[in-house]
Order: C-alpha cells, then sequence, then structure tokens
C-alpha cells in the first residue's frame, strides 16, 4: 500500500495511491492516519478519486512528534570522513519545521555557503513502542518512505553537536509516499539509494549495506524514548556527500536535487 498527504485548500488530506488516482481518506494526513489503531484496515478504504497529477504533495507526515536521525550508518560513508566505525547508532534529532515535500523548492539561506545532500532511507512509525526487543520493533515498523537530510556542513561543524547544521527550516524533503512494509520488508530492506544533482550521479548504494538496520534502530531508540505512530527515523546516508569530495561541492541556486529509492520513488527539488 501507498499512502501520501497533499495540500489542499484548507490543509491537507491523507490519501492511498493507485497506479496514477489517489483515493482521498479522512484524515487530514497520513500521521493522523497511523494514529488510528485501525489504520492498515482504514487506509484501504474506498473515497473519493483524483488524479495524481496536479497534486501538491506534502512531506509524507507533515508533523511527526518525533524526527530521529542516524549518522555514520553507511561503511564508506564513515571513512569518506576518516570516521571510526561506531559501536552505537550516532542519533541527532530534526523537528518537523524541517521537513518539506517531495517536489518542493528549497531555498538556500544566505548564512550557509555549505548545503550538502544526503540520500536517505527513511523509517516511518506504526504504532507506540517503547524498550522494544527485535520482533516489537519490527512491528512497529509501518514502513518507509525517501528523505534527504539536507546539512549546512558549515554549521554543523561549528561544535560536536550536529543539530544546528541538521534542521533548517523546510530543508529535510519527505516523500512522495509511504510504502507499507508488506510491499518491501521491515527487517532491512536491499533497495537502490541514489543522489543526482543536475543529473550527476552523486550518491549510489544500496540500503542493505546499512550497518544498523532498521529493526536495530527502532529497538534502540525506543529504549530511550517512547516511539509513536508517524514519528519517522532518517537513517542515514551513502557515500559520495559533497563535503568529503576533493574539493568540496556543494548545492547552489538552480540546482536541481533528485533522491531516489529503489520501490519507493523520488523527490525533486530545485535550490532557488
Amino acid at each position: 500500500m501507498r499512502l501520501l498527504t497533499y495540500r489542499t485548500a484548507s490543509g491537507t488530506s491523507a490519501g492511498r495511491l493507485e497506479g496514477d488516482e489517489v483515493v482521498t481518506l479522512p484524515y487530514a494526513d497520513v500521521g493522523a492516519l497511523l494514529a488510528d489503531d485501525d489504520w492498515s484496515s482504514r487506509a484501504g478504504a474506498e473515497g473519493q478519486r483524483r488524479p495524481l497529477a496536479g497534486l501538491d504533495l506534502a512531506p509524507v507526515v507533515p508533523s511527526p512528534s518525533k524526527v530521529f536521525c542516524v549518522g555514520l550508518n553507511y561503511l564508506l560513508h564513515v571513512q569518506e570522513g576518516s570516521a571510526d566505525v561506531p559501536e552505537y547508532p550516532t542519533l541527532f534529532a530534526k523537528f518537523p519545521d524541517a521537513l518539506t515535500g517531495p517536489y518542493d523548492d528549497i531555498a538556500v539561506p544566505g548564512t550557509t555557503s555549505a548545503v550538502d545532500w544526503e540520500a536517505e532511507l527513511v523509517v516511518v512509525i506504526g504504532s507506540t513502542v517503547r524498550d522494544a526487543d527485535r520482533p516489537a520493533a519490527e512491528a512497529a515498523i509501518a514502513g518507509f518512505t525517501v528523505g534527504n537530510d539536507l546539512s549546512m556542513r558549515d554549521w554543523q561543524r561549528r561544535t560536536l553537536q550536529w543539530l544546528q547544521g541538521k534542521t533548517w527550516d523546510r530543508g529535510s524533503p519527505v516523500g512522495p509516499v509511504l510504502v507499507t512494509t508488506d510491499e518491501v520488508g521491515s527487517a532491512q530492506p536491499d533497495l537502490a539509494i541514489s543522489c543526482l544533482v543536475d543529473g550527476e550521479v552523486m550518491q549510489d548504494a544500496r540500503t542493505s549495506q546499512l550497518i544498523f538496520d532498521p529493526v536495530h534502530l527502532v529497538s534502540y531508540i525506543s529504549t530511550v524514548v517512547t516511539l509513536r505512530p508517524g514519528d519517522l527515523i532518517f537513517t542515514g546516508t551513502p557515500e559520495g556527500v559533497g563535503g568529503a569530495r576533493t574539493p568540496p561541492v556543494f548545492l547552489k541556486p538552480g540546482n536541481v536535487m533528485t533522491t531516489r529509492i529503489e520501490g519507493l520513488g523520488e523527490q525533486v527539488n530545485r535550490f532557488v
């Protein structure tokens, strides 16, 4: 099943994607749908149909209660940054204001000169979970979507804490759809993941190369804090980021960034 959130004149609405049509669901967004204990059956309900073409897609979950991110979770990305392989997941956070739609323009702030791309598989939580073992963690995953953990490297590296370089307003696209686990599995999907800038491939890897798989991440994070329906976990980016290149390459106004994950779709964001 493929679920999305689209913008309307009065706000947003959840929908189910079927081919080139969207079936409107009676929820404000996918996060509100997931908060329903019976969400998986309610997501299959009939409703008004409308063409996908022309819909303005919002972040698939516009207002999650939490957005966790994982750094240094692909071996070759660890190596390109000359870091040590982590013993435990390297966690940081974003705030919901950082999220933007899969096809939205992204403004390059004048206060940074080092905007970098980071294609990521994003876990979407489907049920409340706390202190979960692996079976409970796996059962709590509703599915996956595409994300880009856009990073302001100059701000990220000001201190040992990364937050200030990671949660800039409307800088992290999420979507276009949530693909449920019955389509892609939930432990460690083996999907091609890539990021292109102006058509040039910058990142090209597979999600099976994650050091800490999605189930491990849900279990680990839920030991610290309760995860709730609609919460997001950006699972980390593979090698090929701009800041690790010689010389470094960063995004500028006019660039078009395409983030793709096999079976989940793609985002296309223009920088302005």
